[in-house]
């Protein structure tokens, strides 16, 4: 079988689903393994590196991906301008994609119904379940890591004020206050990098134990009395709210803002849109300046007015919509994400090479279309 590694074409994308680390393993597993030129390019990686790993390189993305048994990819399927053409309507029928697609948000659906007209068996990395031997897979919790910390940092670059206490011979300069929405690994690190910087960090998770967690690292819980059963599903997720809660949620959140300089929005529901947390009413009454990051926004966003792949403006207040954070520390990603895939890739094809293993739990939960049919629960949910 063929494994095909595209370059990515998403804006400011330069992370990629393979290293020569992992393309020599999947050769040891009996695959064939084909590049697209400059693809590691964004990393440092050369087309002789791929080479010399066994890999043959590809200049013709076009005709790579219609021979390819399984694609690879970092990101979804989008439009590729230098060929007129969008990613998904290369794939060749029948084949294998297994990338992010995230596939429960609106801008996702029409390409994921590409992807179910053309037969394609296509897999999301962020549906795999939160078990032990899914760890090393854990795409999602890799990528959170480096996004937590990245948030962060965009914020800090954009608040036109700095981020810790200083004193000075005129008086005392205040921190900057933070509220971090959503307290899973983008949370966490992003608490921890908001109190390194030396800003003042509260919490808010409909979860205890997220919410104690990042207690932990220095953050101020802001308390929200909602039972647990409602709040917390299979393998510690969090779950949909109805609306009634979800509306209290937001009440709660509204009466925070005056204070707040930075939000970080991480609010998720594995393989569901995110709840909308935010409204434009909301971003009307918080500080000028002050900051949004939205890294839910690949599943909707949980605020209103973030606009996908864009860092916007609204209200006088800064909204980043900015959709492959961590693309923008692609070194340590494209590592992480190519050795996630690579034991993903090893489970999946656990019974041999050719045959995919759709028993398996963690194949079932990031199954998303299969014999022309869409099969992922969270995105018929929203197609609905």
């Amino acid at each position: 079988m063929l494994i095909a590694i595209p370059k990515e074409i998403l804006p400011e994308e330069k992370r990629v689903a393979a290293t020569p680390e992992t393309v020599k393993k999947f050769i040891n597993l009996g695959f064939t393994v084909a590049v697209e030129a400059g693809a590691g390019k964004g990393i440092f990686i050369s087309d002789d590196d791929y080479k010399n790993a066994g890999a043959t390189i590809a200049t013709d993305v076009e005709k790579m991906l219609a021979t390819a048994d399984v694609v690879l990819k970092v990101k979804q399927p989008i439009f590729n301008r230098e060929k007129n053409k969008h990613e998904a309507d290369m794939l060749c029928q029948d084949s294998i994609l297994i990338t992010f697609l995230h596939p429960a948000a609106p801008a996702s659906h029409e390409m994921v119904k590409k992807l179910q007209k053309k037969n394609i068996t296509s897999l999301t990395m962020d549906s795999i379940p939160r078990i032990s031997r899914a760890q090393r897979m854990d795409a999602l919790s890799s990528m959170s890591a480096i996004t937590g910390y990245k948030s962060v940092i965009l914020a800090a670059n954009q608040l036109p004020k700095i981020v810790p206490m200083i004193g000075t011979a005129i008086g005392t300069i205040s921190p900057a206050h933070f509220l971090v929405i959503g307290t899973g690994i983008v949370g966490l690190q992003a608490v921890a990098t908001a109190k390194r910087l030396g800003g003042v960090v509260k919490i808010l998770d409909i979860r205890k134990n997220a919410c104690i967690e990042a207690e932990s690292l220095g953050g101020k819980v802001v308390e929200f009395n909602i039972p647990q059963e409602l709040a917390a599903g299979s393998g510690g997720y969090a779950q949909s709210l109805d609306s009634d809660w979800l509306e209290k949620e937001r009440s709660l959140i509204a009466g925070l803002l005056g204070d707040l300089d930075v939000i970080i929005l991480s609010a998720l529901v594995p393989g569901a849109v995110a709840p909308l947390l935010i409204t434009e009413e909301m971003v009307a009454a918080m500080k000028p300046g002050s900051v949004i990051i939205d890294v839910s926004v690949d599943q909707g966003g949980n605020c209103q007015l973030t606009e996908p792949g864009r860092f916007v403006q609204k209200h006088g207040v800064y909204i980043c919509g900015i959709q492959n954070i961590p693309g923008k520390m692609a070194v340590n990603a494209s590592w992480l994400y190519a050795n996630n895939i690579y034991y993903y890739m090893e489970n999946l094809f656990k019974k041999g090479n050719g045959e995919l293993d759709l028993d398996d739990e963690i194949v079932k939960k990031s199954l998303v279309t299969y014999q022309s049919r869409i099969v992922h629960e969270g995105t018929l949910t929203a197609m609905k």
